[in-house]
């Protein structure tokens, strides 16, 4: 009766239908609870054809001010890339597909709609659902296995929490599919020594061009299926190295050309990205230390980890918490040897066995670049997870793989429970106990609205849009709040960031409070410089610190 339920020619698509119908419901879940933060503010003002650089600096601003740049109707593609190209460092395609959705959906007044801004990665982030059933189905043509990571992409915390940003990751997400999938055939007519289709190098060629101009690290994910492929190519020339001048390996070069032609417009700008400020947090400077050895495995760890599992480990409850963490760990330790075993008899396979290896060196490859790069040339990648979206969609075809192979007997239970477990993990995120918000405005205004009586000055060191961003986050909140008497903002700039010497912020601040007579509540928000303050005017309130993620403060009451 099963079998038979199985051959029915709608159960496939119906069941392809229930995955993307829980992924739907699990992205579009409590899309706007968790707090935008710096990156989003980025996303939100470029897409709308803004610039950071209205905001006034060096002086006391009203709300409405700090936040004209979030203000709509969205201006032209022009607008966009005029301003993305001059104060950010991504490519333009997403903001643009982002500009035309505003344009699209958007009113003609107001602050542009979060929900509008999130919706779109979260519906690129269904869409890579219904893709990996078509790339695993390209790699090993099997219903099961298509089906299995389909049910993991829907459901994997990494993903969920991608998909719930205003960000590129997902488009990023899905164009990595598709070279994967051009991947996928081109290693099947090399390993047969036939030529690629001109149809599969004029696509691949696309889909490259496509991937850079959405996010430059999609650059990583090419390279790692190069050293995939340099891998398969070793492995042919050692019975005859005439192999790599063969119809298919020439066909092959074709497309790497064509994707090097891709690549070279974006050459001027990807040379002045590492000297930009906005990238120097990853830029490590200092001194070698123990940390620098141990940071980058660690967060890598937790990257890989939560592709597959994340119970809320950051409940405010400790109890939760620990046994969040513990549970996880048992099953990692419980299932990284039955994955591994089901992705070993895929090997074996005959008809599977090389094209699941190449994939392997895949993602093996992407890890070396990752290493590379944080430890070679210490700029470490590994502080943003999110920056694995470049392999995370062959890290869930080789899961969905393995899976496929333990589909017999009792191991039938271990699929069910990675099944179970990443719905839980899903909704542990979108529940914002897990991957929440490092920037939590949410905490840190109602602190405010608490403690201040009178008029709030909020001041911060600004270096660049990065700590404006910061502060619009707090703006952002207090429209949420709704307070009648909002508060006033100054970003001082500071080229020195941090400052601990002649800081031209500790001027501004200075020289801010002296145009003030009336009394107020100064908020030092990330305020990265000296505080030469009047002690007669201005005392240092004595109640205990808040800890507030994102935001240090030091609150001064000035009469």
């Amino acid at each position: 009766m099963k079998q038979n339920l199985v051959q029915t020619a709608w159960f496939q698509p119906c069941l392809l239908l229930l995955w993307i119908g829980i992924g739907v419901a699990v992205r579009l879940t409590h899309l706007t609870a968790k707090p935008p933060w710096t990156d989003e503010f980025a996303t939100l003002v470029f897409s709308l054809g803004h610039s950071f650089e209205t905001v006034p600096l060096d002086r006391a601003i009203a709300l409405d001010v700090l936040m004209q740049p979030l203000q709509l109707p969205p201006q032209g593609s022009h607008a966009v890339t005029q301003y993305l190209f001059a104060e950010d460092v991504h490519p333009p395609l997403y903001f643009l597909l982002s500009n035309a959705w505003l344009q699209l959906f958007s009113g003609k007044t107001g602050l542009v709609s979060l929900g509008l801004a999130r919706s779109l990665p979260a519906l690129l982030g269904v869409a890579a659902i219904p893709a990996s059933f078509g790339l695993s189905w390209l790699m090993l043509r099997s219903p099961l296995a298509s089906h299995l990571t389909t049910a993991l992409m829907a459901v994997s915390p990494f993903g969920v929490y991608l998909a719930q940003e205003a960000r590129h990751y997902t488009l990023g997400i899905l164009w990595v599919i598709a070279s994967l999938g051009c991947l996928v055939v081109a290693g099947r007519q090399i390993l047969h020594r036939r030529p690629l289709p001109a149809w599969l190098v004029g696509l691949w060629i696309i889909v490259n061009g496509l991937g850079i101009a959405t996010h430059y690290f999609f650059i990583l994910s090419l390279s790692a299926m190069a050293l995939a492929l340099m891998g398969l190519a070793i492995a042919q020339a050692r019975s005859d190295r005439r192999v790599l001048l063969s119809s298919s390996w020439r066909s092959l070069y074709a497309v790497v050309l064509g994707t090097a032609i891709a690549s070279a417009i974006w050459l001027p700008i990807l040379q002045d990205i590492r000297s930009r400020e906005i990238t120097q947090w990853i830029q490590n400077v200092q001194p070698f230390n123990w940390l620098d050895l141990v940071n980058p495995l660690a967060q890598s760890l937790a990257a890989w980890v939560t592709m597959l599992v994340l119970l809320p480990l950051e409940s405010d409850e400790l109890a939760v918490a620990i046994a969040a963490g513990t549970i996880m760990v048992l099953f990692i330790l419980w299932v990284v040897p039955q994955l591994w075993r089901g992705l070993r008899q895929q090997i074996a396979t005959p008809q599977t066995g090389a094209i699941v290896q190449l994939m392997i060196g895949v993602v093996l490859g992407a890890i070396a670049l990752f290493f590379f790069i944080s430890y070679g040339l210490r700029a470490d990648i590994t502080r943003g997870a999110r920056y694995s979206f470049v392999y995370f969609p062959a890290v869930i075809l080789l899961l969905g793989t393995s899976l496929a192979a333990l589909w017999t007997g009792k191991t039938k239970r271990t699929v069910g429970l990675v099944l179970v477990l990443g719905l839980l993990s899903s909704l542990t995120v979108v529940n914002n106990l897990g991957y929440r918000k490092y920037y939590r405005p949410d905490s840190l205004v109602p602190l405010m609205e608490a403690r201040s009586q009178v008029p709030i000055l909020i001041a911060t060191t600004q270096n660049t849009l990065v700590q404006t961003g910061e502060i619009m986050g707090i703006g952002w909140q207090f429209l949420q709040e709704g307070r009648s008497n909002p508060p006033e903002f100054l970003l001082a700039h500071e080229p020195q960031n941090p400052c601990s010497a002649a800081c031209v912020a500790t001027s501004t601040l200075r020289q801010a409070l002296a145009q003030r007579s009336d009394p107020i509540d100064l908020w030092l928000v990330n305020f990265h410089a000296p505080v030469d303050l009047d002690e007669r005017r201005c005392q240092l309130d004595s109640q205990p610190k808040t800890y507030t993620s994102g935001y240090e403060y030091q609150l001064y009451h000035c009469n």
